[in-house]
């Protein structure tokens, strides 16, 4: 039995107590100042209100006063913050973790630079170290489609663990790998990160479509408005042809981008790419909003309909296409993400460009 220490009380990470309870280790969940209530929620009775779920009886709950506490004697830290987190992570927790401890993150997300180079956040953090532990601890990173509700509930799950030393790799696997939670090792960090977090700026992009039809059909209000955001909620209006030709074209860019950043493009038509884009665009936040603004509704309203939910999709779509506009990329090459890059941040109207797709 080891100990694992998850920080971040967020869907993902503490979905990741399933697995590593059911390999019989010492799981201790510690929350960020953000999760204060979930924290709560977990001492008193087990129960994570925001999965709905009942985590397993092995977790242990600590608030963000007790992470010292939390980390005393962890074999691996795994931290559960979405990308909006991750300067709270690097102030807090990089500074507590003991040398040779591996890091395994399941934050998606990619950092530009001012000369349009792209950083997926296994690299940030390494380089955001104390200066004395630089080079001593091993980030690592988790990619591929994995659905929280599921993960707990032992649905077959097959992932990508990444991260530069494939014996750490290895240990970690040993440690989490159970009979349904299946996983795949790769060096090629740039390659799974750069996969996991584009998926998010496409699976909106695939969701346009879904918007537009419904805008087709007649009225839709402020009532139809909350039911498209109920999560679960079935799609008025299902449309499969232009998802399908969405699809095809965001594998497309994000094999282009993923090999311009130095990863392995083809992982854009497997697991971390495809595979993780194609559980996303059936549900969740990033679906919600490429519905929303499909259906017309002006990227400022969608926000205050969405307000409270993380949207890290607009954060992906907007770095990325800062980045391939610093290195000169010939924005035809992309056409779907410089869409959604202006729906987000020029107002444009929704109005897909089809004639530029495919080439």
């Amino acid at each position: 039995m080891s100990i694992i220490t998850i920080v971040g009380a967020g869907m993902m990470g503490s979905a990741m107590s399933g697995p590593a309870a059911d390999n019989g280790h010492e799981i201790r969940l510690v929350g960020t100042p953000l999760d204060r209530e979930i924290i709560d929620s977990v001492r008193e009775t087990g129960f994570h209100p925001t999965l709905h779920q009942q985590l397993p009886a092995a977790v242990a709950a600590f608030q963000a006063e007790e992470l010292d506490k939390a980390l005393e004697g962890a074999e691996l830290v795994i931290g559960g913050v979405s990308s909006f987190g991750v300067d709270w992570f690097a102030e807090h927790v990089l500074p507590l973790l003991r040398p040779g401890v591996p890091v395994l993150s399941v934050t998606k997300g990619l950092q530009d630079g001012p000369d349009g180079t792209l950083t997926p956040f296994p690299h940030l953090l390494a380089e955001r170290l104390p200066e004395e532990k630089r080079g001593m601890i091993p980030f690592n990173a988790i990619g591929g489609p994995c659905i929280c509700f599921e993960l707990l509930e032992r649905r077959h799950t097959m992932v990508y663990f990444c991260g530069a030393d494939l014996a750490v790799l290895e240990k970690i696997r040993a440690l989490l790998s159970t009979d349904y939670y299946h996983i795949q090792l790769t060096t090629d960090v740039m390659g799974v990160e750069g996969c996991v977090a584009l998926k998010n700026a496409y699976a909106m992009g695939v969701s346009l479509a879904v918007g537009i039809a419904d805008r087709e059909v007649g009225e839709f209000d402020a009532a139809a408005a909350e039911a498209l955001c109920t999560p679960g909620a079935p799609d008025r209006n299902p449309v499969y042809n232009p998802q399908a030709a969405l699809f095809a074209q965001s594998c497309l860019e994000m094999r282009r981008i993923v090999s311009l950043a130095g990863g392995d493009g083809a992982l854009a038509g497997e697991l971390p790419g495809a595979g993780d884009l194609y559980v996303t665009i059936f549900g969740g936040r990033t679906r919600r909003l490429g519905m929303l603004l499909g259906r017309g509704i002006p990227f400022t309203e969608a926000q205050e309909i969405l307000k409270g939910v993380t949207l890290e999709a607009v954060v992906i779509i907007t770095r990325v296409a800062r980045a391939l506009r610093a290195r000169g990329e010939n924005p035809d090459y992309y056409p779907l993400l410089f869409h959604m890059d202006a729906i987000l941040n020029d107002g444009a109207e929704v109005d897909l460009p089809w004639s530029k797709f495919g080439r």
